[in-house]
């Protein structure tokens, strides 16, 4: 049996291992914004009845992504996980170090996967289809738009297909910056995932959107089957993607506070590398570090394969979760 994937965010396991209680923790290992989105009151009819396809969810979600078209799906994680299937078998590119369940998808699927170099301009003649982070978790790294099309007119001309996840993308606010293909998303051979969980914190909701040409969106829909997002989390969607000044302001703050955490990380000597939301870096001592910070309730991602180990930390949502991290850090490096 296949050791199961490791993910942020299981905390149970680290109290049950620290033997810490479970609210006692300060839970740094996801990438999820802290300050979630306030989702207004639930209609009672969002519980009582199916969810509606004809909501009008998809349109808002295209509008709001500037996509020809979007597919709402239960997280991108769905998609993650039935995109493969609906692909011609060859061979796959992913970075040796990125989200961990893009391999093992593939794999189940019938697929080779081999390593991707997400620097290099243009892709080794080999390679049929690609799936990346952009930005790549946990290593921060923002492949440009030229790359990902030259990519992309490369893979189409052997049959292939470019799947691009942007599941951070919403967190930036620098126009000139927007590496995002969702415009572009109704080209043939071209997927761009979305995600709701991580810029409005919404994780636990497990909604996402499918950006594509109509024909794979389609095949998508009928291999997901109906009712893929709840009623409630249609609603909680729809309220967030409306509320404009919520995220101008929440891009700032994510910013300023992805900003801080990287000053700290650099004071202490690492080569802090960011998202505006976590800071990645590598280390020799990483495991050490993370045992340390987990000793004092501190929960954060480690990496241990690679070239080197590696921690990412999210970011705080108080000032006291500040201060009892920064201290915590400060006196453990």
């Amino acid at each position: 049996m296949a050791e199961p994937i490791r993910h942020g965010g299981d905390l149970r396991e680290a109290a049950r291992r620290y033997g810490i209680e479970l609210g006692d923790w300060l839970d740094l290992s996801t990438g999820i914004n802290p300050r979630a989105y306030p989702v207004p009151p639930v209609p009672v009819d969002a519980w009582r009845r199916l969810p509606e396809d004809a909501d009008g969810l998809a349109e808002l979600a295209a509008l709001h992504y500037g996509a020809p078209g979007a597919l709402p799906v239960a997280g991108s994680q769905a998609a993650i996980r039935a995109l493969p299937g609906l692909l011609p078998i060859g061979v796959v590119g992913v970075a040796p170090l990125t989200y961990g369940e893009y391999a093992p998808a593939f794999e189940r699927a019938g697929h080779r996967v081999e390593p991707l170099d997400i620097s290099a301009e243009t892709l080794s003649a080999g390679i049929d289809h690609v799936i990346v982070g952009n930005p790549n978790n946990p290593t921060t790294e923002r492949i440009g738009r030229d790359v990902l099309l030259r990519w992309h007119s490369q893979l189409t001309a052997r049959g292939g297909t470019l799947i691009v996840d942007e599941a951070f993308a919403d967190a930036y606010d620098d126009p000139t910056a927007n590496r995002s293909l969702a415009a572009e998303s109704g080209r043939d051979g071209l997927v761009v995932l979305r995600s709701v969980g991580k810029f409005y914190g919404l994780a636990g909701i497990r909604a996402g959107f499918v950006l594509s040409a109509r024909p794979l969106r389609d095949a998508l829909h009928n291999e997901l089957g109906a009712w893929t997002v709840s009623g409630p989390a249609r609603h909680a969607i729809q309220a967030a993607f409306k509320d404009y000044a919520w995220q101008a302001e929440t891009r700032t703050v994510l910013k300023r506070e992805s900003a801080r955490l990287a000053e700290l990380v650099g004071q202490q000597g690492f080569d802090a590398h960011t998202t505006p939301l976590f800071v990645w870096f590598e280390t020799q001592h990483a495991a050490a570090l993370h045992h340390a910070l987990a000793s004092k309730g501190i929960w954060t991602r480690l990496f241990e394969h690679g070239p080197t180990p590696s921690l990412r930390i999210g970011l705080t949502g108080t000032a006291e979760e500040w201060t009892r991290f920064a201290a915590a850090f400060e006196t453990l490096t």
